[in-house]
């Protein structure tokens, strides 16, 4: 070694410092360097993964605040709609209600009406009765007695004589119901004599409802079915126009 210039003594001694130096460097400078990088690393990649995470979070609270942003408006527009449908339901409730409570009204009106039309022709009934009977009284004075003369204008008007229905005499009907028109409202005892006539022709379990129409004058129309049996005055006068033509 010496032949080559090297003093092994104090190599050894350089080397022997260098490796105490090295062992130095490295416990107390290279070691806390590295470590303190790697701390730094694993916060940098803790921190990445906390904002990856965050991020996750983020994206999810977003996505769960559109849910239910939809949802919300979903259940708004259903409540809208449902709130929609009651009123127009409600709206058709009332103007159904509206309509029939007018009609039961109208049709109340009508039956007034012509119940009052029916006791003014029930009036007036008795006051043609009392004409009739003093124009007979000025004809043909006293050959007719008060109750022959209302007989009389009683068969006019209900259109029963004897006891029997003028229009039905040798008529035969069948049917299960009849309506019967006459001129004026009849009394209770005529209606009897009318339904138990109708009744013989119709048979007991047939029905027989009456109604007024002035414009006949006098008689009976009654209609069964199709068939229409007519014993009115203004009939008979119709049917004698027609003759004189």
């Amino acid at each position: 070694m010496e032949a080559l210039g090297i003093n092994l003594g104090y190599l050894l001694v350089q080397v022997f410092n260098f490796a105490i130096l090295f062992v130095v460097l490295r416990a107390w400078v290279f070691n806390p360097i590295v470590n303190m990088l790697e701390q730094r690393r694993e916060k940098i990649a803790q921190g990445l993964e906390d904002a990856r995470v965050a991020e996750e979070a983020r994206a999810k609270a977003e996505e769960a605040a559109d849910k239910i942003l939809a949802e919300a408006q979903q259940e708004a527009n259903q409540r809208v709609r449902q709130a929609t449908e009651r009123a127009e339901e409600t709206a058709r409730e009332i103007r159904t209600a509206a309509e029939t409570e007018a009609g039961q009204i109208r049709e109340r009106v009508a039956q007034e009406a012509q119940h009052a039309k029916e006791e003014a022709l029930g009036e007036l009934r008795g006051q043609i009765a009392a004409l009739a009977m003093a124009a007979a009284q000025k004809l043909i004075g006293d050959a007719l007695d008060e109750k022959r003369q209302r007989s009389l204008i009683d068969d006019f008007f209900s259109g029963v004589k004897s006891g029997k229905v003028v229009v039905l005499e040798g008529e035969q009907v069948s049917g299960a119901s009849a309506d019967v028109t006459s001129a004026v409202p009849l009394t209770d005892k005529e209606q009897e004599q009318v339904k138990e006539d109708v009744l013989a022709k119709l048979g007991g379990s047939a029905t027989v409802s009456f109604k007024v129409d002035p414009s006949i004058l006098g008689g009976l129309i009654i209609r069964v079915g199709d068939k229409i049996l007519d014993g009115s005055v203004a009939g008979k006068l119709e049917n004698m126009r027609q003759t004189v033509k």
